[in-house]
């Protein structure tokens, strides 16, 4: 069984839920991301959250020889939680769109919510891990082990779409009309990056990376897409298919990317945080 390693997602949990309370409270960027704050949660690793009408909700788990269960916690505020469920497979990805949370997860798991509270299980149609989920333009994409790509209009019918590539997809973005998918080799020492884009999420097209490392997290903020990825790779594009290689100032593993209240923050290895405006 496959056991999910932490890769610094604790520290893209706290930044995703820092911007949104800054965008949702309407403070000033100057300060976004500059001060921190560990708040108490439960035990289990979290690997996503998302944030809409004064609620965020984290989801995440855990997998070993023994055991697996995945978590979904919400808050108010971002400071008390409280533990909504605990079972089935650990949940790596969670948007919010069309009036839902939308979760996935180990082996194909996709949940939906209305209100965080209450889950339901959706048939994915695929046993394969489920790593990001994006929503745009009326359509949820969801992305994964071996090239899997699936899209919903409505969260409850999936449908696997052709990406053209067997590798893994880490995560996925949707800005300006396009969505933007990377990810690489599913060893995480390959020198081998992935970028796809589509209009619709129905057709896929590779782009050219410029880079050999692999590629982690994508973001979409003030017209530019970012990718980050090992060795400090972190790549810009303002349409998906040019990209432009950055200086990161640091050879660490960059792990996720968000982007909010005009900020781009990108964490990593060894509990690293860069922020760019």
């Amino acid at each position: 069984m496959k056991t999910f390693r932490l890769y610094g997602v604790r520290l893209l949990v706290a930044l995703l839920l820092t911007l949104a309370a800054y965008n949702a409270s309407g403070s000033s960027g100057s300060e976004a991301g500059a001060t921190w704050t560990s708040r108490t949660s439960q035990g289990n690793p979290l690997f996503g959250v998302a944030y809409v009408n004064g609620l965020f909700v984290a989801v995440g788990g855990y997998s070993n020889s023994w055991s697996s269960a995945g978590v979904i916690l919400t808050s108010p505020d971002g400071v008390s939680w409280t533990q909504r469920t605990l079972g089935g497979q650990p949940l790596l990805g969670v948007a919010y769109g069309n009036g839902l949370f939308v979760a996935v997860g180990a082996k194909g798991t996709i949940l939906t919510s209305p209100d965080g509270v209450a889950w339901t299980l959706r048939n994915s149609g695929t046993s394969k891990d489920l790593l990001g989920v994006a929503y745009g333009n009326g359509l949820f994409v969801a992305v994964g082990d071996g090239g899997a790509i699936l899209t919903s209009r409505d969260a409850v019918n999936w449908t696997a779409r052709t990406a053209g590539t067997s590798n893994t997809l880490f995560g996925v973005a949707y800005g300006n009309g396009l969505f933007v998918a990377v990810g690489s080799h599913p060893d995480p020492l390959s020198f081998a990056s992935v970028i796809l884009t589509s209009p619709d999420g129905v057709t896929w097209t590779a782009q050219t990376s410029g880079t050999g490392n692999r590629l982690n997290g994508v973001a979409y903020g003030n017209g530019t897409f970012v990718a980050v990825g090992n060795f400090g790779t972190i790549l810009t594009s303002p349409d998906g298919a040019s990209w432009t290689q950055r200086t990161s100032g640091t050879s660490n593993w960059l792990r996720g990317v968000a982007h909010g209240n005009g900020l781009f923050v990108a964490v990593g290895e060894g509990g690293i945080i860069l922020t760019s405006p």
